[in-house]
């Protein structure tokens, strides 16, 4: 398609998330909990958990959304990789984008805008964890630099079935 084509997609817009987006982000999210093994969260979150998952992300702790012609269709985060003062300088990712939007890129518009913040903080390095049936989201990681460090062996229980994690990292 060229950029005159009537039916290309319109030109994704990163920013930071709004509560107001939290609707949306809830609608993504429980989409991948319900149906995936995206998430290994098994319940489905409120919109009064996704408003207060959303204000505990502060400083370096960010969401970020993609919108593609004014409604939000995907989202990444950077969270605290563990509760301990010595592990501050590294943070976990996750990035979500709408499954009727996947594989136009969006996915790394979004890993895009979570390295340069996660570089923008200081962070030392970035940690993905990914459940097993998800090879398009560790492509997607390796493709930024992630590189493998481990995996997690039957961690994860879900649709009645034992899931490993593969843990990458980046090195900033």
């Amino acid at each position: 398609m060229t950029s005159n084509d009537s039916s290309a997609t319109p030109e994704p817009m990163i920013r930071d998330a709004l509560a107001s987006d939290a609707a949306a982000l809830l609608r993504i999210y429980n989409r991948e909990v319900l149906e995936t093994t995206a998430t290994l969260d098994a319940e489905p979150r409120t919109l009064e958990q996704q408003l207060r998952w959303l204000a505990q992300r502060s400083g370096g702790h960010v969401v970020v959304v993609v919108e593609v012609a004014g409604t939000v269709v995907g989202f990444a985060s950077l969270s605290p990789f563990k509760d301990r003062a010595a592990y501050r300088p590294t943070v976990e990712n996750s990035v979500y984008v709408d499954r009727d939007f996947q594989r136009r890129g969006l996915g790394r518009v979004l890993m895009t805008a979570l390295v340069d913040r996660a570089r923008m903080f200081g962070f030392h390095s970035v940690i993905a964890r990914i459940a097993e049936g998800n090879p398009g989201s560790i492509a997607l990681h390796e493709a930024f630099g992630y590189r493998i460090v481990g995996v997690e062996r039957e961690v994860g229980r879900k649709f009645g079935r034992w899931l490993d994690v593969t843990e990458l990292q980046l090195m900033l």
